[in-house]
């Protein structure tokens, strides 16, 4: 590679502290002002000055998908050593200080142990005070020995007092990419102005002049001098400077453009903390609710957690996808009402982990509901602070985050409320005894509002004007977690609103991408992205392609590897219904709104469904859509009177399925007008599942002509007695005159194919009850022929008709201890996809799962497994050892018999 190299070598200037040569000023990215100067510059034989020459003068803005000519490296004309003790004066940092002095540059080689960086020169340094009684900001810089002609501000975090180094590698980037500086940028970051052993430590602000760096002074103090640096040694300005930050790094980010923005060409900003007075005005409304009153509205883990698994339970499947990440948030948000009344403890008290009282709940609200300022507002005009998504999937406890709501309710030790307490004590009151649980941040006093207000025009960053970053070529690359239990997620959705009202929807597209992750918290969560942002950035500035969706992989421990598309707000990601649940590509992003418990497959009218559950009982199911009550009549049944009927009310969870009274039975609606769901079991507590069609086939006045629907099927169901339950693995014909014969295999007594003359065999025929509008069903000879007449009336068969397709459904009673169902489904060919989806399934064993099927990978109630279809007959998938056993699908209905032993079981139920 030819490596770029000025002609020839420049004198170093060694000038002593405080005794600098202030020369033209460095320029920013795309050489860019902003009014840094250099020091201990080369000065430059071809002008005999001490101006720096343009060796790289600054290029207009690449047109629309033209990539950049490549950039080669640039060597360095100074040694590392030189810049060793080197200074700045203070005229040539734009904001006032003291000068900035160089304490130490190091070389490093990139075979030193430990050092995957490559070579470059470790520049350390501080820029001194104005004020004596204020500590003066740590600055580190990176420059590598083949520099790319860019640069990278990285942002801090928390409370900062923490050096940023300028070593890390890009947050939520790809795995495995290296660092910025092992790629060839020139790194720098600082402490912004103070140091401490924590980033919750807000001690600093008590001193006007580190509160002001914090805010953000120290950022355009370190930049100045970093440029001047990064120039001091390559005698080359950059092309392209970047500022890259997360949380409070992310309002750094903004709050850099927003005050300076001729200065970089392009910002990501990740979860920022940009309304940051109106974040810890929330932390002190949440210590509120949590501490004040005798701390009677504190959460214990447990209910914490119980708030949670609520909310999930009620939202999760509203995207279309049982995976316990929250995509459809503001249709979840619909649901905050029913979700707390489903909490709340009988008569408001606390009586136990099981519920919230009165006060707990009001907790919550605290946590969720924005607050909205009527007597006062912060910066910019900004009256809201944005609330925690806790009743939309938001975690503040639990193995997918660091962070709760305290060990006890006297230690006043919640995460939320820990840095608004050190924010009221240093940054507001400036009173380490003061107590913050007392101050109301809805109706301040007048003084007490004034210096909020103060404080926020330091530190906030929501000037929505960002036109003179746009209009210069300016792109921001902003991303927020839709789960994050720290920074609001909706003060950033405020945010862009308010970007988007001052400059129009066409600017905005043209200069800034804002996506927004489910499922992902502060870099915590049950989604953890990982992309890269920074080459969609330099695609965006150096080669003008803007970012359209991108793809994030999951860095998440448990679920590592999986794909969501990232989405631009306001959409999110939609399951297609089909595929695998971990890829991409089986999502759309959508922005689709409305009643999140409306269910397309819900009848209109008051509507009657037959079918039967998996004692063999006949049943009737009459759904009244305008209040949701529900009437099961068991019409035939060995173990109860037939006329037994079971009520109740359903109660929508999202995905067209309702909880019921049925001992916890959830019924499900599919389309094509079929139902799955259960009924109270007969004896023994628990539910049984059952299924039942809207329409069904009928044949009068005995047996009929079945022509239109006979053919060869495989059966699976259970058969239930004193010995037990039984999986029931069949072949079965079904004749036009309603003569019926299964099969199973002589060896495994289970799926064979069909074969008119096998040994192990069950004959009888259907007879039309028009009293019931189902058929009997007769058993007759296993070894005579097939006839319509006599036999043994051992049941009843109820075929349903799902969008023109029969599902039959044989309901064998035997005996009243001997009974159980039996599903049909073609004996043809059952290819990859065809029964793709997600599916409600009941269980004999009286549970819910959901499961999904997405071409040869199935996962039910959580046990994944991989399928192998037509195996071992046509028409038959047979799960693997993650999940043992075989399912058969028709029209939308899904029956899985389970062989693991003793776990052995038949899953019913419907796609939703």
């Amino acid at each position: 590679m030819r490596i770029q190299r000025p002609a020839p070598r420049f004198r170093v200037v060694l000038g002593a502290i405080g005794v600098s040569l202030v020369l033209a000023a460095c320029g920013g990215g795309g050489g860019g002002g902003g009014g840094g100067a250099g020091f201990f510059l080369p000065t430059s034989p071809a002008t005999g000055g001490n101006t720096p020459p343009d060796v790289n003068p600054p290029a207009d803005d690449p047109p629309d998908n033209v990539s950049p000519p490549p950039v080669l490296p640039v060597l360095p004309v100074v040694s590392c050593a030189d810049l060793a003790g080197k200074s700045l004066p203070a005229s040539a940092i734009s904001l006032p200080t003291q000068g900035a002095t160089v304490t130490s540059a190091t070389p490093v080689a990139a075979g030193d142990v430990g050092n995957t960086l490559g070579d470059y020169c470790r520049v350390r340094g501080t820029i001194q005070p104005v004020d004596p009684a204020s500590q003066s900001i740590n600055f580190a810089v990176n420059l590598p020995e083949q520099w790319n002609q860019k640069t990278i501000h990285f942002g801090g975090g928390g409370f900062d007092g923490v050096l940023i180094d300028g070593t890390e590698v890009i947050r939520f980037g790809p795995a495995g990419k290296p660092a910025p500086l092992a790629l060839g940028y020139a790194t720098y970051g600082d402490d912004s102005g103070h140091q401490s052993g924590s980033i919750t430590d807000g001690r600093f602000a008590a001193n006007d002049e580190q509160l002001a760096n914090y805010g953000g002074q120290s950022l355009k103090k370190t930049r100045d001098v970093a440029q001047a640096l990064v120039f001091a040694r390559y005698a080359v300005k950059p092309k392209h400077a970047y500022f890259l930050g997360t949380s409070t790094g992310g309002r750094d980010a903004l709050s850099y453009i927003q005050r300076w923005p001729l200065d970089y060409d392009g910002v990501i900003a990740n979860e920022p903390a940009l309304n940051y007075t109106g974040t810890r005005l929330s932390n002190v409304a949440v210590g509120r609710a949590l501490y004040g009153n005798g701390a009677v509205g504190w959460l214990s883990l447990a209910k914490t957690l119980l708030v949670q698994k609520t909310a999930m339970d009620a939202c999760d499947k509203l995207d279309g996808a049982a995976d316990r990440i929250v995509s459809n948030v503001e249709s979840c948000r619909q649901l905050n009402t029913q979700i707390l009344a489903s909490l709340a403890c009988p008569g408001g008290l606390d009586t136990g982990p099981t519920c919230l009282s009165k006060e707990q709940l009001d907790t919550v609200r605290a946590i969720e509901n924005p607050l909205d300022f009527t007597n006062y507002a912060l910066a910019n005009g900004v009256k809201r602070a944005g609330g925690y998504n806790i009743l939309e999937g938001t975690l503040v406890a639990g193995p997918f985050t660091t962070r709760d709501l305290g060990t006890k309710a006297t230690t006043r030790d919640a995460n939320v409320f820990v840095t608004g307490d050190q924010w009221m004590k240093y940054f507001v009151t400036r009173n380490a005894a003061f107590d913050s649980v007392s101050f109301d941040p809805l109706n301040p006093a007048a003084d007490q509002a004034a210096r909020v207000a103060a404080v926020s025009n330091l530190t906030d960053a929501t000037d929505p004007n960002l036109a003179p970053f746009f209009d210069r070529g300016g792109r921001l690359i902003m991303l927020h977690g839709l789960a994050d239990e720290v920074i609001s997620n909706n003060s950033t959705i405020d945010y862009y609103k308010q970007v988007v009202a001052t400059l129009g929807q066409p600017a905005v597209d043209k200069g800034m991408r804002f996506y927004t992750v489910p499922g992902m918290g502060h870099g915590t969560g049950s989604f953890i992205p990982n992309w890269d942002s920074l080459a969609a950035l330099e695609g965006w500035v150096e080669g003008g392609l803007a970012p359209a969706t991108g793809i994030a992989v999951d860095a998440v421990a448990g679920t590592y590897g999986r794909t969501r598309p990232l989405c631009r707000f306001p959409a999110w990601p939609k399951y297609r219904g089909s595929g695998s649940l971990d890829a991409a590509v089986n999502y759309n992003c959508v922005t689709e709104v409305g009643n999140p418990l409306a269910c397309p497959n819900l009848p209109a009218l008051l509507t009657s469904y037959k079918g039967g559950d998996s004692f063999g009982e006949e049943l009737r199911v009459q759904i009244d859509p305008a209040t949701m009550a529900y009437t099961v009549t068991i019409d035939a049944s060995l173990q109860r009177a037939a006329g037994t009927q079971r009520t109740g009310t359903l109660i929508a969870e999202g995905n067209c399925s309702y909880t019921s009274a049925e001992s916890g039975a959830v019924f499900s609606f599919g389309a094509g007008g079929v139902l799955s769901g259960g009924v109270n079991a007969p004896s023994g507590g628990g539910f049984a599942p059952l299924v039942a069609f809207q329409n069904t086939f009928s044949a009068a006045p005995v047996s009929g002509d079945f022509k239109s629907i006979a053919n060869i099927f495989n059966a699976v169901g259970v058969q239930q007695g004193t010995g037990g339950t039984s999986a029931q693995m069949l072949a079965v014909r079904l004749r036009n005159a309603g003569t019926f014969q299964y099969c199973r295999d002589p060896v495994s007594s289970g799926f064979m194919v069909y074969d008119a003359n096998c040994t192990q065999t069950e004959k009888g025929y259907a007879a039309y009850n028009t009293l019931r509008a189902s058929f009997d069903v007769f058993t007759t000879s296993p070894t005579g022929t097939a006839v319509t007449t006599g036999g043994t009336l051992s049941g009843s068969m109820v075929i349903g008709m799902v969008n023109g397709v029969a599902v039959p459904m044989h309901l064998v009673r035997e005996s009243a201890t001997n009974a159980g169902l039996r599903v049909f489904g073609l004996q043809q060919g059952l290819v990859p996809g065809v029964a793709d989806g997600s599916y409600a399934l009941a269980s004999v064993k009286g549970e819910n799962h959901d499961a999904t099927v997405s071409g040869n990978g199935f996962n039910l109630g959580g046990a994944a497994a991989t399928l192998s279809y037509d195996t071992p007959v046509p028409g038959v998938a047979q799960a693997d050892a993650g999940r043992p056993g075989s399912l058969i699908f028709n029209s939308g209905v899904l029956a899985f018999v389970s062989s693991d032993g003793a776990n052995a079981a038949l899953e019913l139920g419907v796609r939703h």
